[in-house]
């Protein structure tokens, strides 16, 4: 039997010919399963590789995304293609729903939206053969490699990714380890030989195709677009910047083009081109706006609502000098003024004639104590430094004890009206 079966493998072997590549011709893209990252504070949801290799280079992009929608696809597209500096003539890639409509006779009928795309970027979308992956291995074996050096396993013991950004990065820095090595095929290093074949691909048009990215909005002072009436927010460093915003499902996506910014934003992946997914927000109603705290770092307003106190800025060499002692001088600062103390300007020079004689160190430590017990007092201060010059530890002196108390209790009115 086993020789029965090797004899009809031998005569029905699949037969395979080594693809001749040339420059500027060919390039291809596929999905990948992403690894678990948080979503907006809550659990972690399941994100998508986006995956595109360019055939004569050898050169690789992968982005991250949320979904594997249509204008997801168009918005990776344009970045990928950004990265390379020009589109290929052909692109090779699966046949699904956003690609391919159906077959008709085994002939693949277009999307109507990615044949207007391919044409914007001087593109024509082919896919292989239906069932068949082996028909665009190039793209297979970039999304197993991206796969196995980005998703955490037991395998590769890497660690879960915090959000998106840092996803965003780490496929940045693949990208940017697989195109600076030497490739083992053409035995040459990919970012070299793209230098070479982008003089064969087509020029990039200068706007992206954004026919199916949504609605235009304007992001307004306050870091929010309008979307049915509803606010939603935005990262910094897109203020009058133009956005493009859906609905997917139940969610609103916002897309820019930071290729187009004055200026690069801190958290923008790098290059800073193309369309890329910056905000994702569930929708809502209005009155009842969706506002991300992350996309307003270092905001006086605490995310409580509570306001935040300021900052102490000195303004006196009496201010600078109390200061300089140290954080613990800060919050004394900040909460005698808040509790209201008296004489606060006579304590802070007290405070600073007692650094003198007692060390700086220790009566930092000591404002830091009575700040936290909401001790104010004339003697409060050299109080606290003699006992902890005794040894005793700062927990000790700021326990709350319900045994003892100042109260003076109803014992003389026990018998009142009797």
């Amino acid at each position: 039997m086993a020789q029965a079966k090797a004899r009809w493998r031998a005569g029905h072997r699949r037969t395979y010919r080594p693809w001749i590549t040339e420059p500027g011709m060919w390039c291809q893209f596929d999905w990948g399963v992403g690894p678990l990252v948080p979503w907006a504070g809550g659990p972690a949801r399941a994100t998508l590789l986006f995956c595109l290799w360019l055939a004569w280079s050898r050169f690789r992009v992968v982005i991250p995304t949320w979904d594997r929608t249509l204008p997801t696809l168009l918005a990776c597209l344009d970045t990928a293609l950004r990265r390379l500096g020009g589109a290929p003539t052909y692109a090779l890639t699966d046949n699904e729903k956003t690609v391919t409509v159906e077959h008709i006779a085994r002939v693949p009928v277009r999307h109507p939206e990615i044949v207007a795309a391919g044409r914007h970027y001087g593109m024509q979308v082919a896919t292989c053969v239906p069932f068949d992956p082996e028909s665009k291995g190039g793209s297979e074996a970039s999304v197993r490699i991206a796969k196995a050096d980005l998703v955490p396993t037991e395998a590769n013991l890497l660690e879960a990714y915090p959000d998106m950004t840092s996803l965003q990065s780490a496929c940045d820095a693949f990208s940017a380890q697989v195109n600076t090595r030497r490739h083992r095929e053409t035995n040459a290093i990919p970012a070299e030989r793209l230098v070479i074949e982008r003089e064969r691909l087509h020029v990039l048009p200068s706007a992206p195709y954004a026919a199916a990215l949504g609605e235009t909005r304007l992001v307004n002072t306050d870091q929010t677009v309008r979307f049915g009436s509803v606010r939603y927010s935005t990262p910094p460093g897109l203020v009058g910047a133009e956005v493009w915003v859906r609905a997917a499902g139940d969610e609103l996506v916002i897309v820019a083009d930071l290729g187009a910014l004055p200026l690069r934003p801190e958290w923008a992946p790098a290059p800073p081109a193309g369309l890329v997914e910056v905000a994702r927000h569930a929708l809502s109603t209005p009155g009842r706006p969706r506002i991300e705290l992350s996309h307003y770092p270092g905001h006086p307003q605490d995310p409580s609502g509570a306001p935040r106190p300021p900052a102490p800025k000195p303004a006196s060499p009496a201010e600078t000098a109390f200061l300089a002692l140290g954080p613990g001088a800060e919050a004394w600062l900040i909460e005698a003024a808040a509790a209201g103390a008296v004489r606060v300007r006579a304590k802070m020079a007290a405070a600073v004639e007692l650094a003198a004689l007692a060390g700086r160190a220790e009566v930092d430590a000591a404002l830091g104590v009575a700040a936290a017990a909401g001790r104010f007092a004339e003697e409060d201060l050299l109080a606290i430094v003699r006992h902890r010059a005794t040894g005793a530890s700062t927990a000790e002196l700021i326990v709350a004890d319900e045994a003892h108390s100042a109260q003076p209790g109803t014992a003389a009115w026990e018998g009142f009206g009797r």
